[in-house]
């Protein structure tokens, strides 16, 4: 996503949220492999960890 840093005198200069992604170890049809993966998608048990 993308925005604005705002100051107090309302001066606006980009800004970007970036995913907070994490390097784990997968299952991946039965071969574990090394992948990025958001920790909402961890948390929600989307990915399968080794």
């Amino acid at each position: 996503m993308a925005g604005n840093n705002v100051s107090h005198a309302m001066n606006k200069t980009k800004r970007r949220w970036l995913p907070n992604l994490q390097a784990v170890r997968i299952d991946e049809r039965g071969t574990h492999l090394t992948a990025r993966v958001c920790t909402s998608c961890l948390r929600s048990r989307r990915v399968k960890r080794a």
